[in-house]
């Protein structure tokens, strides 16, 4: 639809790796926040004294208002363009809301009172409140690949770099995170929330110094300026439901955050309550998937990239995530040290699949820059929804901690188990059989070479 956004369409130029850097520190807010999100507000909640329902009600009403959310922000965006103000709005209002997540129940201690009914209440309002803003900046900041090159490789090459300071914010969580639970002992109610508290703040104040060096060295992109600048009209969201590319890249990306993000949520109640490792292992195996995330997301961006090869890498991705996840069923409590070496693999398949999942929805959206952010945007809401009920259905049935479970037979595989092994595996079959069937085309492209936003 749109044909000559740059002056060489038929060869658009790479991008520069200042503005590939800049570009990529841009979602660590998000990354960070959404890393302690999925890792510790289910285990948060529960050691504070709520039922696990109730903490999955929580969890769902933030991931509801997150995928709403994204699908507004979405068409918003398309409509008005201004990326970054979105970006820094939505990041304003993470960064607010998100220290109420895990600072206490205000409306408890304003009313004297620690009704399950009040808490639940009080968290999925702040929960909801900061996936408003987490949206808001996810959906401008994936958008933006599209509008600030044209080029496949490019585009691929800055989700690659993108995921790798989502592996730098996780990994910063965790070593936070190490050095609150071993310096710091958890006796009451007040000492758990303080624990969190302190996580919490630290997350926020890392995020917002990389958003503000993104705010500052990354230009508002002027493929979408040139764009605005032109008669082209905003595509219809018709245009997009017509594509069958469109349900097969959504139906794959979907899988692939619901294997990641439902496999986060479980892992530290899977090495604490089921494997019995050490307190500090709930920060240590994390640790280890996002450092060999890390190593992956940077090899990746070297590479040139096509459909075929896009295809390729996620399959390979899925294979591993299925071995993965068959060891993390079975692997019994005498072996527990073995998790350090399937977190490994995880963090491989996790890379493996997110960056080519991601970079699908760059090859879907193509030159049709008027409609990127829709596109970004309800496809997401496809992500935070089934997330949400996939964890609420799974804590449905977590009706008691393992530690409770000890009279079952050596048989008994727990809730838990399901969560990280066996639904990412799952999914990643499935995600691989959907891959298998597209049909990807991008065009010719070059390495990594000249700047663009420079």
């Amino acid at each position: 639809m749109v044909n000559d956004v740059e002056d060489d369409d038929s060869c658009p130029k790479p991008v520069g790796r200042s503005s590939v850097f800049y570009y990529g520190v841009g979602h660590m807010l998000n990354d960070i926040t959404a890393a302690c999100w999925f890792t510790y507000l289910l285990l948060f909640l529960t050691e504070i004294g709520l039922s696990p329902r109730d903490a999955a009600i929580i969890m769902l009403a933030g991931q509801i208002a997150d995928g709403f959310a994204t699908v507004f922000a979405g068409e918003l965006i398309d409509r008005f363009g201004h990326f970054k103000v979105w970006h820094g709005a939505g990041s304003i209002l993470a960064a607010i809301s998100f220290s109420s997540v895990f600072g206490g129940c205000l409306p408890c201690k304003i009313l004297a009172s620690r009704s399950p009914i009040i808490e639940t209440i009080s968290y999925s309002t702040s929960a909801a409140i900061f996936n408003v803003g987490w949206a808001a900046t996810q959906v401008s900041h994936m958008s933006m690949v599209n509008c600030i090159s044209l080029n496949s490789t490019s585009r691929v090459v800055m989700t690659s770099c993108r995921n790798a300071f989502t592996m730098v914010a996780n990994l910063s969580l965790y070593a936070v995170a190490l050095v609150v639970f071993s310096t710091t002992k958890a006796t009451t109610h007040s000492d758990i929330e303080n624990q969190y508290h302190w996580i919490a703040y630290t997350s926020i104040f890392i995020g917002c110094c990389f958003v503000g060096l993104f705010h500052l060295r990354t230009k508002e992109p002027r493929l979408k300026i040139r764009v605005h600048g032109t008669s082209y009209a905003r595509i219809s969201w018709a245009y997009w439901f017509k594509k069958i590319l469109y349900y097969q890249v959504g139906l794959v990306y979907m899988l692939t955050r619901l294997a990641q993000n439902v496999s986060q949520a479980y892992l530290a109640f899977y090495v604490i309550e089921d494997l019995r490792m050490a307190k500090s292992a709930k920060a240590l195996v994390p640790a280890i998937i996002y450092i060999s995330s890390f190593i992956v997301s940077i090899i990746m961006q070297e590479m040139s990239w096509t459909g075929q090869r896009l295809k390729a890498y996620y399959c390979a991705g899925g294979i591993i995530w299925v071995f993965c996840g068959t060891s993390i069923l079975f692997l019994p409590r005498s072996l527990s040290a073995f998790m350090y070496v399937i977190s490994v693999f995880i963090g491989i398949a996790n890379t493996l699949m997110t960056v080519t999942g991601v970079s699908m929805q760059s090859v879907l959206v193509g030159s049709d820059l008027n409609g990127c952010a829709f596109v970004y945007g309800s496809l997401s809401f496809l992500d935070k929804v089934s997330c949400g009920l996939a964890v609420f259905v799974l804590q449905s049935f977590q009706s008691s901690s393992p530690r409770s479970q000890e009279s079952l037979s050596t048989e008994y595989i727990s809730v838990t188990r399901y969560g990280l092994g066996l639904l990412p595996a799952v999914c990643s079959l499935a995600g691989m059989g959907i891959t298998y069937t597209m049909k990807l085309r991008t065009p010719h492209s070059k390495s990594l070479m000249e700047p663009l936003l420079d």
